[in-house]
């Protein structure tokens, strides 16, 4: 595309009001797939569901779903000729193109702060700090965040933690000597709480925390019922006749949301009068997602059968799963079932072939939002903290099906 310095969603997103508006593409013309466009543009599928799923919600697209998207005319909006793209640097994707504004990604060279410049620091910025933005959970849950911040008239900046706390320690200290006006903070994976965010909880410092809370400490926090998450995935591998059901996480740390997810796996099991066995509690190993290692424990597990289903406390990890099933020649969902938390879809340009339990990440992320709008425009509220447990909801796909006889 021409504009290399335009984030490469933009450049996507302008081709196509450009070929629209000069009438090169009509109404209800189809637009070519996400795999097609990931091939013409050379850019991942997080890019192009970004570019799409925008195109959409500014009427310049429609989508059947299992038939693809189609051209619904030029939005209210007149079409700029390619001058969409923000002011600010962009946060990378896996392939090093530009998704979101940041304000710095932990700590990797080439980041910059877009709020510095000759005006001084921009006004009413609102950074999320958040661990990794490897799948559509962190899309959508970026997208519900941002809609409401641009309602109130506030920017937002996203940086990256890398899931490090001493990194994510660090990019707050930044954030407070840099004018920002408020936190919302997806915690690391840690066995300890991040000091700095206890700080800023003494400190009286506007933040919410999103996905995750702090056991024993008071806070704002978005998160769902993990809880209720495990014991519907569970129970309905147990209605679909599975008895060898394994649960797996790629984190070994004792995470409050890990922790949460396991309890309601066993309190499940207890409900249907049935034996834990430690065996299918897969937790203690990391995953190297570049690659699919014969010699990992967990393709061993696999390759030997041990479980019939597969409960993935990520999605990521349920999609490594099923390539690893590929890998040995069994098929999803004849052979084995997985069911993951989130959907690893972009569930825009596709029905989505996963079973999982939502966690509804997009109304997580406008909660968030309007409760640290609140915390900004109300610095007496009635109720000193606002503690949202959403319930999840069970997404029945193709991914799981019968135990096999």
């Amino acid at each position: 595309m021409q504009n290399d310095r335009q984030p490469l969603y933009i450049q996507i997103q302008d081709y196509f009001k450009d070929r629209i508006s000069t009438g090169k593409l009509k109404i209800n013309d189809k637009i070519p797939s996400e795999k097609e466009l990931m091939k013409q543009f050379e850019v991942s599928r997080i890019t192009v569901a970004t570019a799409l799923g925008q195109l959409a919600k500014e009427g310049w697209l429609y989508r059947i779903p299992g038939r693809g998207s189609f051209v619904k005319g030029i939005a209210g909006e007149p079409y700029s000729g390619g001058k969409h793209a923000p002011a600010s640097s962009s946060m990378q994707d896996e392939r090093g193109h530009g998704v979101f504004p940041v304000l710095r990604d932990g700590g990797h060279e080439g980041s910059m702060y877009p709020e510095q410049g000759g005006d001084g620091p921009r006004k009413k910025k609102i950074v999320l700090i958040i661990p990794t933005l490897g799948d559509f959970f962190a899309i959508r849950l970026i997208s519900g965040i941002n809609e409401v911040l641009i309602k109130h008239g506030y920017h937002m900046h996203i940086v990256l933690s890398n899931n490090s706390i001493e990194t994510e320690k660090s990019l707050i200290l930044e954030c407070l000597s840099t004018g920002t006006s408020g936190l919302i903070i997806f915690p690391s994976d840690a066995e300890t709480y991040n000091e700095e965010i206890l700080a800023l909880k003494m400190r009286n410092y506007p933040f919410v925390l999103i996905d995750r809370y702090l056991a024993g400490v008071e806070t704002n926090f978005v998160c769902t019922d993990s809880l209720e998450g495990a014991k519907l995935a569970l129970n309905r591998l147990w209605d679909l006749g599975h008895r060898n059901i394994a649960i797996c996480s790629d984190t070994p740390l004792p995470t409050i949301t890990v922790e949460d997810r396991i309890t309601g796996y066993m309190e499940a099991l207890k409900q249907k009068g049935a034996m834990i066995n430690p065996a299918l509690i897969l937790t203690d190993f990391k995953v190297d997602y570049s690659e699919i290692n014969e010699a990992h424990p967990l393709y061993r597990f696999i390759r030997n059968q041990m479980a019939t289903a597969y409960v993935t406390l990520n999605a990521r990890l349920g999609v490594y799963i099923f390539n690893i099933a590929k890998r040995i020649g069994l098929k999803v969902p004849e052979d084995i079932s997985i069911l993951t938390f989130d959907d690893p879809s972009s569930g825009y340009d596709e029905f989505g072939f996963f079973t999982h339990v939502s966690q509804s990440e997009y109304r997580m992320g406008r909660q968030a939002a309007e409760i640290l709008i609140r915390l900004l425009e109300d610095p007496n509220p009635a109720v000193k903290y606002s503690k949202l447990i959403m319930q999840p909801e069970l997404v029945e796909r193709s991914s799981t099906g019968p135990a096999k006889k």
